[in-house]
This record gives C-alpha cells, structure tokens and sequence, in this order.
C-alpha cells in the first residue's frame, strides 16, 4: 500500500519492454476517444448556442458601460445563457453514462459485458438484467439530479 493517495509512475524501459507506468489498452483508448469526441462536439453546440441566444443588445449595453471582453462573458453573456444551456446538457450528460454501454462493440469490459459473463455463468439472467437496469438507473437519476439543482441555481425568477 502507497502512503500516498495516487502516485503517478512513469514508465521506464527495462531492456525490451516497459516496467512500472500505468498502460492503457487500445479497446479503452477508443471508447474514451470516440466518447470524448462525440460528447465534446454536442457539448460545444449546446454552449454555443446557449451564448449566441443572449440578445446583442445585452452584450452592446455592457461594452457602453466600459466592460470589457472578459467582463462582458462573465457578468452578462453567461448567466444569461447558462438559463439556456443546463437543461440540453443534462440531456446530453445522460446520454454520456447511456452510450458508455456500447463499450461492448470494441470488446471492453464495462459492467454489461461483465455483468453478460456473470448471467452466463449463474444461469440467473433476470437477476443480471435487473442489476443492469437499477445500475444505469441509478446513474441516471444521479445526473438528473444534479443538472436539476444547478438548473434551479442559474433559473429566473419573477414573480
């Protein structure tokens, strides 16, 4: 056991081969990659038009003022988009934790891969298939959860 926590190892060669370091396999290097690059462009349409929805009058008022770039994004573009952007990416965070499940194409072990080995074993597939389903069932009322009280953080409220 380490004393600390997490203790980053980089590799060092040993004749023909790496010791120590951590390694990734290429089935996890394509499911982070593919997730990340799918997610990200999502993510970055729903940002962009959370600040494309403020009306430009705001952000001209604002640069009257004397505001600058900066000050202008971070006192008047974002918590005026933020209203618009919270609720599509919850939707989209969830379809994250959902669409970690195709794992199973590339052959990585992900808890339904792990969970099909089990039930294939035991013999109890509905038992299986009911840990699957409260699994995701339970990360996804974590998330909704979440975007659900930083929703009500950034909401208008009017009388």
């Amino acid at each position: 056991y380490a004393t600390v926590p997490l203790i980053l190892r980089l590799p060092e060669k040993n004749n023909f081969r790496f010791t120590s370091g951590t390694q990734i396999t290429p089935e996890y290097m394509a499911l982070l990659l593919g997730l990340v690059i799918y997610t990200s462009a999502f993510i970055a349409e729903i940002v962009r038009a959370g600040i494309l929805a403020v009306p430009k009058g705001q952000v001209e008022a604002a640069r009257a003022l004397g505001f600058g770039y900066g000050d202008v994004l971070r006192f008047v573009i974002l918590p005026q988009a933020l209203r618009v952007i919270i609720p599509p990416l919850g939707n989209q965070y969830l379809n994250l934790a959902k669409n970690s499940s195709l794992a199973i194409a590339i052959a990585y072990a992900d808890l339904f891969l792990i969970t099909t080995t089990i039930m294939n074993q035991s013999g109890q597939s509905i038992t299986g298939m009911a840990m699957v389903m409260l699994t995701y069932l339970i990360i996804s009322l974590i998330i909704a959860t979440l975007m659900d009280r930083a929703n009500r953080r950034f909401q208008l409220i009017t009388r």
